[in-house]
């Protein structure tokens, strides 16, 4: 996995992901305390909301933007967004109110909806094997999970001797390391991209590419089982950790690490499993695990307060973790397999929107449902995940048709 970061642009790529990420991951966990501060036991409501803000960003910013930056350099495109979220990190410790807290989050997802899809296109370029393209897409997922599970620590830490709001700081920290390792580098421009189309006709490309693509179709469905699990686990944690079983802020933080801990784990074994297991096979298995791990949260629930309680809801985001990294992680290979290579950039915003869609779905139900009963919550998101998980295997083409088939074959050469 570890051979990707032999190229130097690569490697320069990957650890300005980190770093970006680690900051991130900081004001994921600042995010939620200052909604708690804000609004108490309401802060899944307040929470929700702001997430869904968010998502409303990605869904409409991410394909319009890779139309707009088309004719621009990528290298440009990534400092320019890097240095627009510093600037709403280091606001974001000042504000008092609700709407303003909804304002920035806007400004700042709108700039990561114009950044992750750019860097997504980029990858590809750098690396044209398909093994150590491979290899990629689990850095990648293991970057996020580093997020997950040393942000929130990192966070704990910090807890200890000082404020929430500074947390922050540490975010425009990361991103500031994140523009000086990219334009360290020379990035591949797109020569092949055509760009005399409308903007409007170019916005909208990615999204039909989806739809008439049979071997993408089914990320869609698989898009809206992981926003089901997921939503659950980032909106409501720090109700279920400060108000449910009264515990510390920095419990808030370890919580979250459990759950990128087994994304992690999941991150290293995926290069090998994917050499074995057909990606069907692997991403249906992990829809079906989400669903089920979500409609077994009311159980420790029902513990609770007891630590009988937590150790259930700690296993459950371990696992959540796991499937969540096995049925998102392969979706790289995919498009990369099925897409032309002039089409990568308006194919990965597709997948960056359509994602989020899913999740602009989810945020709310498990933000605003969450104020009349967590338990109810949770069983209305494994029922979302049911259909999901559904959709996902009765739109998935069988083996034949599909380029995992090959895979499979050559697994056995």
């Amino acid at each position: 996995m570890l051979a990707a970061l032999r190229n130097r642009v690569y490697r320069h790529l990957y650890f300005a992901q980190i770093v970006a990420l680690l900051g991130t991951g900081l004001a994921t966990v600042a995010l939620g305390l200052l909604a708690y501060d804000i609004a108490g036991p309401r802060a899944g409501t307040v929470l929700g909301t702001a997430l869904a803000i968010k998502m409303v960003a990605y869904v409409v910013v991410a394909p319009i933007a890779a139309a707009v930056v088309t004719r621009w350099p990528r290298k440009a495109v990534l400092i320019g967004a890097d240095l627009t979220r510093i600037a709403v990190a280091v606001s974001l410790p000042f504000v008092g109110e609700v709407w303003q807290v909804y304002i920035l989050i806007f400004v700042l997802q709108a700039s990561s909806a114009t950044f992750t899809p750019t860097f997504q296109s980029v990858i590809p370029d750098v690396l044209p094997d398909e093994a150590d393209y491979t290899a990629a897409l689990s850095l990648s997922r293991l970057a996020y999970d580093l997020e997950s599970v040393v942000s929130p620590m990192v966070a704990a830490l910090l807890l200890v001797v000082t404020s929430s709001s500074t947390l922050f700081f540490g975010t425009a920290v990361g991103l500031a390391g994140s523009v000086l390792l990219v334009a360290s580098v020379a990035i591949p421009t797109l020569r092949d991209q055509a760009v005399d189309a409308p903007t409007w006709v170019r916005a909208r490309a990615g999204i039909v590419l989806f739809g008439r693509t049979p071997a993408l179709r089914p990320i869609i469905a698989l898009n809206l089982v992981v926003a089901s699990a997921g939503a659950y686990v980032i909106v409501q944690t720090v109700v279920i950790v400060r108000s449910v079983f009264a515990l510390p802020e920095q419990a808030v933080a370890w919580l979250l690490g459990v759950n990128g801990l087994g994304s992690m784990i999941a991150a290293f074994t995926l290069p090998r499993v994917l050499k074995r297991v057909a990606e069907r096979r692997l991403m249906l298995s992990a829809a079906v695990v989400l669903t089920v791990a979500t409609a077994i949260i009311p159980v420790g629930l029902v513990f609770a307060p007891d630590w009988a309680g937590l150790v259930v809801i700690g296993v459950l985001w371990l696992v959540i973790g796991v499937a969540w990294s096995a049925a998102e992680t392969p979706v790289g290979r995919l498009i990369r397999r099925n897409v032309d290579r002039g089409d990568l950039p308006v194919a990965f915003a597709a997948q960056f929107s359509l994602s989020h869609a899913c999740w602009l779905i989810t945020y709310p139900v498990a933000g605003w449902l969450g104020a009349i009963g967590l338990g109810p919550t949770a069983t209305v998101l494994a029922v979302v995940a049911l259909v999901g998980t559904v959709m996902a295997w009765r739109t998935w083409p069988k083996p034949p048709l599909m380029a995992d088939a090959h895979i499979r074959d050559t697994a056995h050469d």
